[in-house]
């Protein structure tokens, strides 16, 4: 995924944290079709900030010029991400988290009021979507041993035993003490689904309180949030375009995405899997079976919030098609552009709730694609 400036960046860079979102020349042409190529001469300068957190990169890209203190507002951004991590990690025993996950069991643990809104959330949102999203999912991780990202299918007793221990119904959130307690022996909390999205969602409320209007956010290109537009590049749109890379096709751009004022993320296994029997298994895994989920490729999500978008893109790549389109008739804030398998060496690619004018499709292998829109 990448800002668009007349370039593309592929998929496998895009999961991989490799591809920059980003505007300058230098750094889109490594991202770029070389079929497609385009002039860059005329971008615009704009400030790039960035820093490793969460296990991936996060950026700030900002016009530059605009706000005297955009640097030192940046700065501060990535310095409340460092933060949040410290707190939200399951890979720190000092953690808040941490803690929650090793105490809850035993009693109420009072939690911090901006965690525990988040915790709020999260359990809205798994009862939304049937369970498909959950943080409570941490036992099945590890089963499945992709939490040491050691992967390996595991016993079925191993697995009934992780599953006896997921589900945000067992979480009691007590709104008026700000506590939660574990209603399951051996339950784990881990907000890999959703914590990047929060993360930058906390950032942005510093850069907005500052008074910066336009600017865009992202956490390892997965997750991306953008405010006001980009300047320059004849963008006459007012928007930051994203550009999605095709999962089938490394090197290849699906789409492009225009975003103003939201936020967007995409999920998808392909980077972290592992074989064995001759099958493959992806690291994201249905919290109602205990199983990976399977056919879909990526989902992408365009909702109000980072934190929401993260949160339903895992949902979505679990749900499947007919899940993510019975959940944006619901929820007319929220869109999609999915990606499964098709027959004959195609894929599909799902548009759900969006314009046809927001999300623009590529048309160099048209041939290759099928295109369903939520209303076919």
């Amino acid at each position: 995924m990448a800002v668009m400036c007349a370039h593309r960046a592929n998929r496998r860079d895009f999961l991989q944290g490799r591809a920059a979102v980003d505007s300058l020349a230098e750094l889109a042409q490594r991202a770029l079709d070389r079929e497609h190529e385009s002039d860059l001469a005329t971008a615009p300068y704009r400030l790039h900030l960035a820093r490793r957190a969460m296990a991936c990169e996060f950026e700030i890209i900002l016009n530059a010029g605009v706000h005297a203190d955009a640097a030192e507002l940046a700065v501060a951004a990535l310095d409340r991400i460092d933060e949040l991590e410290a707190q939200l990690t399951v890979y720190r025993d000092t953690s808040e988290l941490a803690a929650i996950n090793r105490q809850a069991t035993q009693g109420p643990v009072a939690v911090e009021a901006r965690l525990f809104e988040l915790l709020e959330l999260a359990v809205r949102l798994s009862a939304e979507t049937g369970g498909a999203f959950d943080v409570t999912a941490g036992p099945l991780t590890k089963a499945w041993g992709f939490f040491s990202r050691r992967g390996a299918v595991p016993e079925t007793a191993d697995l009934e035993r992780a599953l006896a221990s997921v589900g945000s119904q067992y979480l009691k959130l007590d709104s008026q003490q700000r506590t939660i307690q574990f209603e399951r022996p051996d339950m784990d909390i881990n907000l890999g689904a959703i914590g990047k999205g929060y993360a930058l969602d906390r950032a942005a409320e510093l850069l907005d309180a500052a008074g910066l209007t336009s600017y865009l956010l992202h956490g390892g290109q997965s997750s991306v949030l953008a405010r006001g537009g980009q300047a320059g590049d004849g963008n006459a749109s007012g928007a930051w375009t994203i550009g999605l890379g095709d999962p089938t096709r490394p090197g290849r751009q699906l789409a492009r995405i225009d975003l103003v004022n939201q936020s967007l993320a995409t999920s998808g296994s392909r980077m972290q899997s592992f074989r064995a029997g001759g099958q493959r298994y992806g690291h994201i895994l249905d919290p109602r079976t205990g199983q990976p989920a399977l056919g879909v490729l990526t989902a992408t999500v365009i909702a109000p919030s980072a934190a929401i978008a993260d949160a339903v893109s895992t949902a979505f790549f679990v749900m499947g098609v007919d899940g993510a389109t019975e959940f944006c008739r619901s929820h007319a804030e929220i869109g999609a552009v999915l990606v499964t398998a098709g027959g004959r060496g195609k894929r599909d690619v799902h548009i759900l709730g969006l314009a046809n004018s927001q999300v623009r499709l590529a048309s160099h292998d048209a041939a290759n694609q099928t295109t369903q829109h939520a209303d076919d």
